[in-house]
């Protein structure tokens, strides 16, 4: 198998939204956007899927020097092996690479957050570097798209926490700032039980609605004249405040059942957005 064939393995088997965005983009930038992606989902599962502190700490660190020697031009996994080419092309900096790992690590040092200030640090580290770093492959002309590449990634990590809270509960880690929680009432014990109240909704309504305002603010940052080649980005916007639209409208419910879109759902979605954006394009 070669690198690029494992990255895009890894790819699909994740079954994410972000696989259907992709097949939208030219040969060498879809290599490149799949190689980051399986590096993201690699080293989340450092995470994730150790059952060992210490193991998952160790492992980090080797990934740290996996990228110090991908940017000395020796890279070991087939994952850095299939980025090395895209390095300077698409001019993937270093910092941004540490920067995810550091974001990792911050779910072995944090298993909940003490307000907004302190979980979006983390949203930064985990999802705007990956934006800003995608926004390097899809190709840009204005600087203002990277403002839209770090709040799209906030509006799309508050969208993935809002879905996964129960999930994430019984790992024993709880994202929604705990000031809030307070706020409303709730104890972050009752985000392992599959029962929804009033101060539930209030507190998942509020956090949807941060979400909201995170891809308003980056569709009004996104300079025209890169909309096309951020298409991308877009079809995950469109994908995941469907999503959002189907939280809500099932009350908020996140608590009792993960709501999620079908893959037919999320290729539609994705096709209408593309031939928008290639309309748009067409009439300048």
């Amino acid at each position: 198998m070669s690198p690029d064939e494992y990255c895009e393995e890894k790819a699909a088997k994740s079954g994410s939204s972000f696989y259907y965005a992709f097949r939208f983009l030219e040969d060498d930038r879809r290599r490149a956007i799949t190689a980051l992606y399986a590096f993201c989902r690699e080293v989340d599962d450092v995470v994730d899927e150790t059952s060992e502190e210490s193991v998952a700490r160790t492992k980090l660190d080797w990934w740290r020097g996996e990228i110090e020697r991908l940017y000395d031009g020796d890279p070991q996994h087939p994952i850095t092996r299939a980025l090395q080419p895209h390095l300077a092309p698409f001019d993937l900096g270093r910092e941004y690479f540490d920067e995810i790992i550091d974001g990792m690590q911050m779910d072995l040092d944090y298993d909940s957050y003490p307000d907004f200030t302190t979980l979006s640090l983390y949203c930064y580290r985990v999802a705007s570097v990956v934006g800003i770093l995608s926004a390097h492959i899809f190709g840009f002309t204005e600087r203002g798209t990277l403002k839209y590449a770090h709040d799209l990634g906030m509006a799309l990590q508050l969208t993935n926490i809002l879905r996964d809270v129960h999930e994430d509960a019984m790992r024993g880690r709880v994202y929604i700032p705990m000031d809030e929680l307070q706020k409303h009432g709730v104890r972050p014990e009752e985000f392992q039980r599959n029962l929804t109240d009033d101060r539930h909704r209030a507190l998942f309504a509020e956090q949807a609605e941060r979400a909201r305002r995170y891809y308003d603010k980056a569709e009004a940052e996104l300079p025209a004249a890169d909309r096309y080649a951020q298409r991308p980005g877009l079809i995950m916007a469109a994908i995941y405040r469907r999503l959002l639209d189907e939280i809500a409208d099932d009350g908020y419910r996140v608590l009792e059942h993960r709501v999620h879109l079908t893959p037919l759902r999320k290729l539609w979605i994705a096709w209408r957005t593309y031939r928008r954006l290639r309309r748009d394009r067409r009439r300048g």
